[in-house]
């Protein structure tokens, strides 16, 4: 079964639907609460009742064989379905050697109870801790807002303004408390894909190996044994990178200019302008209201000659973007380009607080990098010092650069003055600090490389269950993009293919590439807790990109994959042979010879 996720946004309207997909994660929680419960019950009676070893293992594949997993999200990828389906072929196994008696390791208790004892009380417990906060300021809220609602105008001021302090004090615990009940909820809903699975794998393990089984029937456990670690190392890398951006738009959601937005309140406060005069340029103050519905900033002059009256200024703004500090001998300023104005208008803000939130309000963003012949001169020069000085290193584009060294390096390449004059192989850079000042140089161009437009579509084909059709619309998608695009990507994924060929020393595969890049090439255009869950999904695409290269070629009008590559997903070796040469045509189709 599938859930519909929660959105952050839904807490604060707190919605009579919100309260009911909150009821039915909650029904979900305790449903797996009672599996866990179940399973560490029967793993104990495996355990400790080898006189009633087989019925005990019997029991407990029934167990495993009832249980479902439920996903957030509209697709599961491949490696989900094989999680999914994982209890479904450990109960199988364990009927099939159910007339075999077995002893177990002393230490399987640590192998699969203690592990699912820890998921229980660190993640089942603490999301009910969670919940039992959300209803104790959730009571408190509401009942403080019946007061509230139910007190008289005829108050004295300092009464009644002290009641809307109380009220609002309520209202920010209440909401922080949803949200971080929500965070929790899908916290505990992605670390149950392995933190419930591996246990059990590992607890199966030591069945297998440790005791009177066969050679034979290790050997045929094996095979799945690994692709399920795969899938589970696979479904771990896309949790930790979906983790990370997850918790940083549950951040975003907790300030103050979250809530301007949402409800489209104005944003108002002083602002200084930069304007040119007759003796040069000069900073005007204003009193400004935003109204993020039209996009209008109206702009009131505090600072009136005596001879005349100058009245309001309104504009309608297109974008907003930080102010590099080098650029600028001000602090805390930003530029907004407006429809009325042929060039930006540059304001300063009362403190870098203060122009967050006057950024926020107005979508600003992070001073942007362009896909142009300087941004390709940076990334062949990247390349080439990664290739050369640190293709072998472990970690290599896992491991952060200082980011006071990126930033170092990406003013000095990119100065207007003198833009590319960097040599690399001087001693004042790194491999890490390079490889960190490629992933930023590509995560701040103002598109991403596989662009807005080409997202959904790129998101659906790597939802396809079928592996062909997938491979199919990912290559034929990839020749859609711009020319610059196309020709960046092909150069960057041919680097990728070079250096995972040596994950043997770097331990970085397709795989562990993919979950670095996928966030790095691609982005939906707004920020949603969906759009965040999509993320392993980006990966995906970047992966098959890396892992067939050869086949997915990017200078290639349109290919359309035939009947030939309908196999398991999992059968990766065999996947280095779909299209040898003697298979591809230089028709649209490939077929068989």
């Amino acid at each position: 079964m599938v859930h519909p996720p929660l959105e952050f946004s839904d807490c604060y309207l707190d919605s009579p639907d919100f309260r009911e997909t909150l009821k039915c994660y909650e029904l979900e929680l305790e449903r797996t609460n009672k599996f866990l419960k179940e399973v560490i019950k029967d793993g104990n009676s495996v355990i400790t009742a080898i006189k009633g070893y087989s019925l005990a293992v019997q029991k407990f594949s029934q167990t495993l064989s009832v249980f479902q997993f439920d996903f957030i999200g509209d697709s599961l990828t491949d490696d989900e379905i094989n999680i999914a389906q994982s209890f479904q072929e450990f109960a199988g196994l364990l009927q099939e050697v159910e007339h075999d008696r077995m002893m177990l390791v002393q230490n399987a208790s640590d192998l699969l109870i203690k592990p699912l004892e820890k998921f229980r009380k660190e993640q089942i417990g603490v999301t009910k801790e969670k919940k039992k906060k959300f209803d104790k300021e959730s009571e408190k809220y509401y009942s403080q807002l019946d007061k509230h609602l139910n007190l008289s105008a005829k108050k004295r001021e300092t009464q009644l303004q002290e009641a809307d302090e109380l009220l609002e004090k309520e209202r920010a615990n209440f909401y922080e408390s949803s949200v971080e009940y929500v965070y929790q909820i899908h916290q505990v809903q992605d670390r149950k894909k392995f933190d419930v699975v591996e246990p059990v794998l590992a607890f199966l393990h030591s069945i297998l190996t440790l005791n009177n089984l066969t050679v034979e029937m290790t050997q045929d456990f094996m095979p799945y044994k690994q692709e399920l670690q795969l899938s589970l190392q696979n479904t771990r890398n896309h949790y930790e990178s979906t983790c990370e951006e997850l918790e940083e738009l549950m951040k975003r959601m907790k300030r103050p200019s979250q809530i301007y937005k949402m409800h489209n309140f104005p944003m108002e406060g002083y602002l200084y302008c930069q304007e040119k005069r007759a003796l040069g340029m000069t900073w005007v103050k204003y009193y400004c209201k935003y109204q993020k519905e039209g996009r209008v900033l109206v702009m009131v002059p505090c600072e009136q000659k005596t001879t005349t009256k100058q009245g309001p200024t309104q504009l309608t703004l297109k974008s907003c973007i930080r102010r590099k500090t080098e650029s600028i001998d001000k602090r805390f300023c930003f530029d907004v380009e407006t429809i009325e104005r042929n060039t930006p208008v540059t304001f300063q803000a009362l403190s870098e607080g203060d122009r967050k939130l006057w950024m926020e309000a107005m979508d600003g963003k992070e001073p942007v990098m362009e896909l142009n012949e300087t941004g390709f001169k940076f990334v062949r020069k990247c390349i080439n010092y990664i290739e050369t000085e640190g293709a072998t290193q472990e970690g290599v584009y896992r491991t952060v650069g200082s980011n006071i060294q990126v930033q170092k390096l990406l003013n000095a390449f990119f100065d207007p003055a003198n833009p590319g004059d960097v040599d690399l192989h001087s001693s004042d850079w790194d491999v890490k600090t390079v490889t960190s000042a490629l992933k930023f140089y590509l995560r701040s161009l103002s598109e991403p490389l596989m662009t807005y437009s080409l997202h959904r579509d790129l998101m659906c084909a790597a939802k396809s269950d079928n592996l062909d059709i997938r491979l199919s619309e990912i290559h034929s998608l990839t020749y859609k993009l711009p020319e610059k695009n196309r020709e960046m990507l092909e150069m960057l994924i041919k680097h990728l293919v070079n250096v995972c060929s040596h994950s043997d020393e770097n331990l970085m595969t397709p795989s562990n590439m993919a979950v670095i890049f996928g966030p790095t090439l691609m982005r939906a255009k707004e920020e949603t807790v969906a759009a965040m869950l999509d993320i392993k999904f980006q990966n995906i695409v970047v992966e098959i990109l890396i892992e067939h290269c050869k086949k997915v070629r990017l200078k290639v009008k349109y290919v359309t994959v035939g009947g030939l590559l309908n196999v398991k997903y999992e059968k990766r070796e065999k996947l280095k042979t779909w299209l040898s040469p003697k298979v591809i045509k230089s028709t649209s189709t490939f077929k068989a010879d």
